[in-house]
């Protein structure tokens, strides 16, 4: 009987002891390597090949979504399935963008993690149940505010002044997935982190001047001026967490 081959990725000892408990019930999986954070996650995964990588979304030095980007665009046949405490849309969304096959709540029953595995391995895609509900919750709220800003627009070009419609009210907060770009999402993680320029610059194999012009990038496109606004920013998104 052929093996699945699992990667285990969380920061967490206990949490990748859990995991692991619950993948050897079944005799049908193998653990063949832990990872304590993101690139960590992506090394492993680049020897190893593994079927499968389970990977906490929060990691520190890198997030499970970039990680999961990464691992897949390297290794295509490598299936994702993400563990988090968070189910904002925006997460799932871009972990679902990134290749992830499944996105699963840590409160989850262990059955889950079971599917989850199943979907990874048939090519189909499992959201825990909560995680499903927001999905739809936000298509359901895009839909409709898309038809509101198409009745909006028609109203405009047929108004009595022929003006077009007020820019004003209130902005709109982006989302750290589509504001930045993902070599600016890893240096943000990392900057926000505790690393200095000249240890970003080493982790990421890119000079200190680059890093420098990355972070003056971030700073202009967020509007963000000071490091602490920055890490503030990076926590909500659910790009680092206050345990780092």
């Amino acid at each position: 009987m052929t093996k699945t081959r699992i990667l285990v990725a969380d920061d967490h000892e206990m949490v990748r002891a859990g995991i692991c408990s619950v993948l050897l019930r079944q005799h049908d999986n193998e653990v063949v390597g832990e990872a304590c954070n993101g690139r960590e996650a992506v090394d492993l995964a680049r020897r190893l090949l593994p079927d499968v990588v389970i990977l906490d979304v929060t990691m520190p030095l890198l997030n499970g979504i970039e990680a999961a980007r990464q691992i897949i665009s390297e290794s295509p046949q490598v299936k994702a399935v993400m563990l988090s405490i968070h189910c904002e849309q925006t997460m799932v969304t871009e972990a679902l963008r990134a290749g992830a096959s499944a996105y699963l709540l840590k409160n989850s029953a262990a059955v889950e993690l079971q599917l989850a595995l199943r979907a990874a391995r048939e090519g189909t895609t499992y959201l825990s149940p909560k995680v499903g509900q927001v999905v739809v919750a936000g298509y359901l709220n895009e839909r409709g505010a898309s038809a509101v800003s198409a009745s909006h627009a028609h109203h405009n070009q047929f108004n009595a002044t022929g003006a077009a419609g007020s820019a004003g009210g209130s902005p709109v907060q982006v989302s750290v997935f589509t504001a930045l770009t993902a070599k600016q999402r890893e240096v943000l993680q990392l900057l926000t982190e505790g690393k200095t320029n000249k240890e970003v610059a080493a982790c990421l194999h890119i000079s200190s001047k680059t890093v420098e012009a990355h972070r003056a990038q971030i700073m202009e496109k967020l509007n963000i001026r000071t490091v602490a606004g920055l890490t503030k920013y990076a926590i909500r998104e659910g790009l680092t967490s206050v345990e780092v």
